[in-house]
């Protein structure tokens, strides 16, 4: 069986976790290994800081106890998307409110925004599908217009850019996860960049159980003690090592991801011409990381019938998100504004393809060829 993913393993990340334990002696949060990682993270994307949090959940949950997200403020997002990015907002009394999505890219529309803008709006959150970044001068743009904040849901977009800029750092947070599914993973894992610097000593608080602890730790005050509204964001010492081991040989990992994806797409590319199926798009002004690699079959019927004669030769391969809007709880806390015209039937002709660091070239042959066989 080709599993549809392996968490990445570069072969030092258990060297570092020794170190952590048995050199460090430091093994809860905020450790010598998550302050390389948070220095690692705000020289290769260019933040102005970056906090590793305990998920990309969490991350996203302190980006909405920054911008002040309370009962009734509404928060503009995609309904194609997993279910943290609504979560976040609706345990601080927000509502979600979904708006279509555009069937190239499968990311929010950007034309739709506007008129979901109401009084109550407070920010948006747009969702970087597959590492491949949504039109964020036009969002920016009307963030600022309509004085919103940002918040990138950037799950699945570290190493992707736009325009030349590092996906996460845009908005006025970004938000990464680490989770064993993603490019590089701790288990369990994400992280908040943060784009102004008047945020930063806010966020070392909520996510320090609302203690002052941070300046405490850099010698800033003598004592630290409980200055506001917090909880504990912080992953394991131990997780960060595994990180870190995996962060310092980010080209390696993208290298082999893209060299997968590049070959399925050359592989696939018939299939497309002859229009049979879909393949992703990426535009020309942004760079995407190889997080996946997913084609659209013609309907809901013919993708369960193809992920089933995949299986049926031991490869794995699955579908997305159900749209939020047709959850129950997206039902009950967040609405769709205008007309579901792309999210559901788009989301419904997805399959996702095996891709991991370590997928080998002959296994991709073989997946295309099935693929193929399939469709004749």
């Amino acid at each position: 069986m080709i599993d549809f993913n392996i968490p990445p393993y570069l072969g030092v990340e258990m060297k570092y976790v020794e170190e952590a334990v048995a050199v460090n002696h430091k093994i809860c949060g905020d450790g010598p290994f998550t302050h390389r990682c948070n220095e690692w993270l705000e020289k290769t994307t260019g933040t102005h800081k970056a906090l590793l949090t305990t998920s990309c959940t969490h991350a996203t949950e302190l980006a909405a106890l920054l911008s002040d997200i309370e009962e009734g403020d509404e928060v503009i997002m995609p309904s194609y998307t997993f279910v943290s990015t609504a979560d976040a907002f609706v345990l601080r009394g927000g509502v979600p409110v979904f708006v279509d999505i555009r069937p190239d890219t499968m990311n929010m529309d950007e034309t739709k925004i506007e008129a979901a803008i109401t009084e109550k709006t407070k920010a948006i959150a747009p969702v970087h599908y597959a590492g491949v970044s949504c039109e964020m001068d036009q969002i920016m743009e009307l963030a600022n217009k309509y004085h919103l904040k940002v918040i990138e849901d950037a799950a699945q977009g570290i190493m992707s850019t736009y325009k030349g800029k590092m996906l996460g750092t845009i908005g006025d947070f970004g938000c990464y996860s680490f989770h064993e599914t993603k490019n590089f993973s701790m288990g369990e894992g994400g992280a908040l960049l943060i784009r102004e610097p008047k945020d930063v000593e806010r966020a070392e608080i909520i996510r320090e159980k609302g203690t002052n602890r941070a300046k405490f730790f850099r010698g800033q005050i003598d004592k630290y003690t409980w200055v506001d509204a917090g909880s504990s964001y912080l992953p394991g010492d131990i997780n960060a090592a595994y990180l870190l081991a995996q962060l310092e040989m980010a080209d390696k990992v993208f290298d082999d991801r893209m060299r997968s994806w590049n070959l399925y797409y050359k592989l696939l590319f018939p299939l497309k011409e002859k229009g049979k199926i879909e393949l992703p798009t990426v535009p020309d002004h942004c760079t995407h990381n190889a997080h996946m690699f997913y084609i659209k079959a013609k309907d809901i019927e013919e993708r369960t019938a193809l992920i089933s004669f995949l299986k049926e030769h031991d490869i794995q391969s699955v579908f997305h998100y159900i749209p939020l809007h047709s959850a129950p709880a997206g039902i009950r806390f967040g609405r769709f504004h205008g007309e579901d015209i792309y999210t559901t039937k788009e989301s419904e002709r997805l399959a996702r393809l095996p891709m991991f660091y370590g997928l080998k070239e002959e296994q991709v042959y073989y997946i295309a060829d099935t693929v193929k066989e399939f469709y004749r």
